[in-house]
């Protein structure tokens, strides 16, 4: 199967055979990157946000998943989980955040969508064993480079994608992705177009994969 970062915390899914999902498509005026335009079955949102909720533009949904909950679709099972953001709030469901799980033939994918804490135990259990982590890494309103290293050596996924960090075409106010380099011991890492995956395939350490960010408008 094929990951291609479509900006912020967007990605397209796709494996042929299987639903396409785009995970947390933006509103592009607020995060920087163009409209999105490409074509998704199913859409997850992980936050009522429009830097993760603008599903106008994108050709073909069949579904839009913003809660927990277990689905299957197009031959893709997915796992919604619950997590409640790290400020107490009045009405904390209102801003709640959901990860998703994605199991594209025995390759399981995490992604963390607008997450701003490290999770605890309990809660690194109920999303349970990830082959590919999309993780945010910018800090801001989601987790920093030093917590998302930590969210990492709680996972233990084979391959970390991060996301959610300042590129020449991002609008907010976010760090670059060199800051969770460093905090993974890595130094620079020449960017992928996209990520081609299949279960056979996944290395049996930890590895740290850069994708390519979008232009701008």
């Amino acid at each position: 199967m094929e990951i291609t970062w479509l900006g912020h915390a967007a990605f397209r899914l796709s494996q042929r055979g299987k639903a396409t999902v785009v995970t947390d498509p933006f509103d592009p005026n607020v995060a920087g990157y163009k409209a999105l335009r490409t074509r998704a079955d199913v859409v997850t949102v992980s936050h009522d946000h429009p830097a993760h909720n603008h599903v106008k533009g994108l050709r073909g949904v069949q579904r839009v998943l913003d809660r927990p909950g277990e689905y299957e679709i197009g031959g893709v099972f997915i796992i919604g989980i619950q997590m409640m953001p790290r400020e107490r709030t009045a009405d904390p469901l209102k801003h709640m955040r959901v990860l998703f799980t994605f199991d594209y033939d025995g390759l399981l994918i995490a992604h963390l969508g607008a997450l701003d804490r490290v999770p605890s135990q309990r809660e690194i259990e109920a999303i349970g064993p990830i082959h590919v982590a999309l993780v945010p890494v910018g800090g801001g309103p989601y987790l920093n480079a030093a917590a998302a290293a930590e969210v990492v050596s709680l996972l233990e996924p084979n391959i970390v994608i991060p996301m959610a960090y300042r590129t020449p075409a991002s609008a907010m106010d976010l760090a670059p992705v060199d800051r969770f380099l460093k905090e993974m011991g890595l130094s620079q890492i020449q960017p992928r177009p996209s990520l081609k995956i299949s279960p056979s395939q996944v290395p049996s350490e930890t590895q740290v994969v850069v994708l390519e960010a979008p232009k701008t408008a």
